[in-house]
């Protein structure tokens, strides 16, 4: 079974940066495209980034693009999320997911992972 655990939110000021990470357990890493998706109140959870299997293939939503960055090490089978020059309006719960794949598509819709992570919340003070 996998399970994804979160970690490295908080509360930061504005302009400042936080890393995220998420460690997969219970299969291969290697073998799963790896997401973050974010969720604030009453809003629907939103696409972040995506990583193919291999890392080879980042890509970031436009509204985080220049100042996200996902990355990941699959010797420590753990996928990060930098970010940078951090807004208020940034502040939500950060979920990681994970989708079995060894193609580099890129998955951006919440229907297309199997797996998520409990989720890391994430305060951007103004």
């Amino acid at each position: 079974q996998v399970q994804l655990v979160e970690s490295g939110g908080g509360l930061v000021q504005a302009g400042g940066s936080l890393r995220l990470s998420c460690e997969l357990s219970g299969r291969t890493f290697s073998w799963y495209a790896m997401g973050w998706f974010r969720q604030a109140p009453e809003k629907e959870r939103e696409f972040v980034a995506s990583i193919n299997w291999s890392g080879s293939t980042p890509y970031e939503a436009d509204s985080v693009k220049g100042r996200f960055t996902i990355s990941r090490d699959n010797a420590k089978n753990t996928v990060y999320l930098q970010m940078n020059s951090l807004k208020p309006e940034d502040t939500a719960v950060y979920y990681c997911a994970a989708a079995e794949s060894s193609t580099d598509y890129i998955r951006r819709r919440a229907y297309e992972y199997d797996y998520w992570g409990q989720g890391t919340q994430v305060n951007v003070a103004s």
